[in-house]
């Protein structure tokens, strides 16, 4: 070692001195000494600090006793490097800046932790999204080699800034990244996170996705009973952005399961969260699961009547849906009854503590129960609710139908000969309004059946009303008097005409006249009442009445059935559920999304993946067939089911699938439920070593996945 480092400093113009007989004298004054000891002995090295110093390659000499020196230009150099980036970074020069960066990158390796950091949050501040993939990219490489340099807040400030920048994905990996190390930032940031990643509908699919994992974790941990579990335990907000997310872009599927996981996590659903939950199981169809809502909202006092307003909405169009007109009857009539103006004085004592709701059959022993509190609504939420005002309108404080809903109401009467039932709605309504004022709600109602030509219906309202001594006035008798005459029906008219004496409404008139009487206040039309035409402009229920009436009915059964299906697979009744759908089958009844879909969940729950392997047959013939419409949230069920299975070629299939679709597919999720479940699976096997045709086939599907999802 000495030779070779006498040779070295000769070779360089050095001179070496030594306590050996053999020196070398130096003729400069400017000299610096350092020791070098070995198995020979030690020696003293001095060297000339000359103008041609850069081309000495000395690194350091050093002894146990002696402390480490380097050479002036490594310091200087350093230091220059630090002090342009610095300059860089302050003047916005992002391109500077990098290359800077990677020059002291290749010199001295990485940098102190507040260099990089310092350096990371400045391209954090650039407007152009390059500059925050590159800050990404280099977060992910340090990720690898030195992750203690990474601090917290810098990757929240980099996630958020990758948010507002509408870059879902890589913002994603930065928050993937942060729940790996089990460590996130506080929910008011994290909420600010997802605000701007659920604006589009891939920042909305990565943002659920991110979701379910982070609830994974935390009930993960909990089980755990570790004390980082409530570090991360998302809030109401969070749930509530991204469910709200789902129900604009029509994830409704997934916004369920993230329902359930809102259950199990023990969040409490607010006001917003309950209207949210609503819409998802209007979108569902799950009116039974919504019904368990209504007895908690009713209570509430008028000051929230507007906020629930689209709970209404919601539970209105089921009812429809299901064609259950009496229980659609009946919720028009609770909107219409009196609320106490300032809140119930018992309710607002307990107004702190949540309801329970129960997910699914409230006699699962293994059933799910949400917590709720409807009176819980903050009035600065960032979280911009809107809603459909089809059915349900909020007008001077109070909750009113609107005609489309009287006209759903009235076809649903008439459709099940149930015109008593409508006239004990309609006075019902009336008494209700009387403490308000006068209603015109029944002489409306008939005045459109009447322009329709719903004669007979018209005329057993006005009796109904009669009887139950609440008379129509003479008008309203006269227009159904005119109808008769103009459709030449003169014994209906002539009953109703001595109707009309007896209750003191005309005197001395014969039909005759009064239908002229009527003539002369409206224009003649040439069409007749079968043909839906009037004597007059229809009104605008009549209008509602007849676009109701042409609009194709929607078959209640499919509704019901679904239903049936969701009920016996969260009760894991597998068998139970399959009747229904073979029932389906056997009905010609299409299946839709929402049946697969629970199914699945079914088979699911007791893992049963080889029978979802069977199932996706016929989804398959379904989608290619055209019958079924192609969903983002079966897919996704489908891959993580086939993935937890082992099912490689499904796997791909459905990626094929999404492909064709142009669908977004989360690649990172389905590539952490892969290490998850399948880590070293056929990890050094090759094809040419596989045992059998089969094992040959499955391998070439786990490499194709590995790819496709960058493992190896």
């Amino acid at each position: 070692m000495a030779l070779t480092l006498t040779r070295k400093i000769l070779v360089r113009g050095c001179f070496l001195k030594s306590s050996y007989p053999l020196r070398f004298f130096v003729t400069s004054a400017a000299r610096k000494t350092v020791f070098v000891s070995n198995s020979f002995g030690k020696f003293r090295v001095s060297y000339v600090l000359c103008a041609y110093s850069h081309l000495l390659n000395l690194q350091c000499f050093c002894s146990s006793s002696v402390q480490q020196e380097k050479l002036s230009w490594e310091g200087s150099s350093r230091e220059v490097l630090l002090r342009k980036l610095e300059s860089a970074s302050k003047n916005h020069q992002a391109g500077e800046a990098w290359e800077t960066f990677n020059d002291f990158q290749r010199l001295h390796g990485i940098p102190e932790r507040h260099v990089v950091n310092r350096f990371i949050i400045d391209l954090c501040y650039s407007a152009e999204p390059h500059w925050l993939q590159k800050a990404c990219d280099l977060v992910l490489k340090i990720q690898k080699g030195k992750a203690d340099l990474l601090q917290l807040d810098l990757l929240a400030k980099l996630s958020l800034s990758l948010a507002r920048a509408q870059m879902p994905v890589p913002a994603s990996m930065i928050l993937r990244l942060m729940l790996g190390r089990e460590n996130l930032p506080r929910s008011d940031l994290l909420s600010l996170v997802f605000v701007h990643m659920v604006k589009t509908e891939i920042g909305t699919c990565l943002a659920s996705n991110f979701l379910i994992q982070l609830c994974d974790v935390f009930l993960h941990l909990s089980a755990e009973k570790s004390n980082g579990a409530e570090l991360i335990k998302p809030d109401t907000m969070i749930f509530n952005l991204v469910l709200h997310a789902c129900v604009r872009f029509g994830s409704s599927l997934k916004g369920q399961h993230i329902m359930e996981l809102m259950s199990q996590t023990g969040v409490v659903a607010d006001a917003h969260s309950i209207i949210i939950l609503a819409q998802i199981h209007e979108m569902n169809c799950q009116r039974d699961e919504l019904k368990k809502f209504k007895c908690y909202i009713d209570q509430l006092s008028t000051p929230f009547a507007h906020h629930y307003q689209q709970f209404y909405e919601s539970l209105l169009s089921l009812h429809f849906k299901f064609d259950d007109i009496d229980a659609a009857g009946e919720l028009i009539l609770d909107m219409n009854r009196y609320r106490e103006p300032l809140p119930n004085p018992k309710l607002r004592q307990d107004a702190q503590k949540p309801y329970l709701i129960s997910i699914g059959s409230p006699n699962l022993r293994c059933g799910l129960k949400l917590q709720i509190m409807p009176e819980l609504l903050e009035k600065d939420s960032i979280l911009k609710m809107e809603g459909k005002q089809e059915l349900v309108l909020f007008r001077n404080g109070k909750l009113l139908h609107s005609n489309r809903a009287m006209a759903k109401l009235i076809n649903g009467y008439k459709k099940h000969g149930k015109n008593s039932e409508l006239s004990g709605l309609l006075l019902s309504i009336k008494k209700e309004h009387h403490s308000f004022g006068e209603s015109t709600l029944c002489s409306d109602v008939i005045d459109a059946l009447i322009q329709l030509g719903f004669l007979e219906a018209a005329h057993d309202i006005l009796d109904d009303m009669e009887f139950a001594g609440h008379p129509m006035d003479s008008t309203t008798y006269k227009s159904l008097l005119t109808a008769y005459y103009k459709v030449k029906m003169f014994r209906e008219a002539e009953a109703l005409l001595k109707q009309m004496r007896k209750s003191c409404l005309v005197q001395n008139l014969s039909c005759e006249m009064i239908v002229s009487e009527r003539f002369s206040e409206v224009e003649d039309k040439s069409a007749s009442f079968t043909d839906t035409s009037s004597l007059m402009d229809k009104s605008d229920l009549a209008e509602s009445l007849i676009q109701e009436m042409r609009e194709e009915a929607a078959l209640s059964m499919i509704y019901k059935l679904n239903s049936s299906i969701y009920f016996f697979c969260k009760g894991k009744m597998i068998g139970d559920a399959l009747k229904i759908y073979r029932r389906m089958q056997e009905m010609k009844i299409r299946p839709t999304v929402e049946t697969f879909y629970y199914l699945v969940y079914g088979y699911s729950s007791l893992e049963m993946y080889r029978d979802i392997t069977i199932l996706w047959g016929d989804i398959k013939r379904n989608i290619e067939s055209g019958v079924l419409a192609v969903s983002r949230d079966l897919y996704e069920t489908l891959l993580l089911n086939f993935l937890q299975g082992g099912y490689f070629e499904r796997v791909m299939e459905v990626i094929g699938y999404m492909k064709k679709q142009n669908m977004y597919v989360d690649k990172l999720m389905y590539k952490s439920e892969f290490l998850k479940h399948h880590k070293h699976l056929y990890r050094r096997l090759k094809v040419s070593n596989a045992r059998t045709e089969a094992q040959s086939k499955r391998l070439v599907n786990v490499q194709a996945f590995r790819k496709w999802a960058g493992i190896d």
